[in-house]
């Protein structure tokens, strides 16, 4: 396993390194360690999963990790979110007035490949200057304007002035930042999403960050993306939430 992933999972699931190395599931109370991604946590974590290197790893609240450890203990990751299983998690955390809030599949890059951008104009963002397209709905999945992940890093392939694509890196952590990417629909199928995603992955990695690509398991589309762009599947998550009266 990558050891940045390693590091950073045992912060978001409240262990040590060491025990993602193991052939068991793993059961923890959640803290809120220094450092860990907050995905989806709001302001309460009631219970995530993650699904990596064949085993599960659970935390949260003590009452629903201990009916999570009695009923997944030995339970493989392999088919964990297959539907039938989904509709029991979905059962058990009625009980607590929650459900499943989102099940995503996650990707990382530790090489540097090439970023082809022969044909279009680069821009490249920093920081601050990201702040000029809040609101403009064209990149919502390149940029979320979001306080626990701030944006950090876009780029932007044009063709006569034109914005056809952008790409977008939040620093979910101070390990690993996520990559996010917006393609306008005229400019699809020329490559451009791979090539903004490369290029923003091999700067990220040359500042000793892991960048790391999430996405849903239905969107063919964008897995495929990643992969071209040097990607891997590392690890798949689920996050619960509160059911809202």
């Amino acid at each position: 396993m990558n050891g940045i992933l390693c590091r950073q999972l045992a912060l978001d699931y409240c262990c040590e390194p060491e025990d993602l190395r193991e052939g068991r599931n793993h059961f923890t109370e959640y803290r809120p360690l220094e450092g860990r991604r907050r995905w989806r946590e709001g302001k309460d974590c009631f219970l995530k999963v993650a699904m990596v290197g064949g085993r599960l790893l659970f935390t949260g609240k003590p009452e629903i990790v201990g009916r999570c450890r009695a009923l997944y203990a030995d339970e493989g990751a392999a088919w964990f979110l297959e539907a039938g299983n989904m509709r029991r998690l979905d059962a058990l955390l009625k009980d607590f007035g929650c459900r499943i809030g989102m099940a995503h599949p996650f990707f990382i890059a530790e090489h540097e490949t090439p970023a082809d951008t022969a044909g279009f104009d680069i821009a490249l963002f920093h920081g601050a200057e990201i702040e000029r397209f809040r609101g403009d709905e064209r990149f919502g999945e390149a940029y979320g304007f979001c306080e626990e992940a701030p944006d950090v890093l876009g780029a932007a392939a044009l063709r006569g002035g034109k914005i056809l694509g952008m790409a977008g890196a939040s620093a979910d952590s101070p390990l690993m930042w996520q990559i996010g990417i917006n393609v306008e629909p005229e400019a699809r199928g020329l490559g451009i999403g791979t090539k903004l995603v490369s290029l923003l992955k091999n700067e990220i990695l040359r500042q000793g960050i892991l960048p790391f690509y999430g996405t849903s398991a239905s969107h063919l589309a964008s897995q495929r993306l990643a992969l071209a762009a040097g990607f891997l599947p590392a690890w798949a998550e689920l996050v619960a939430e509160k059911i809202e009266d």
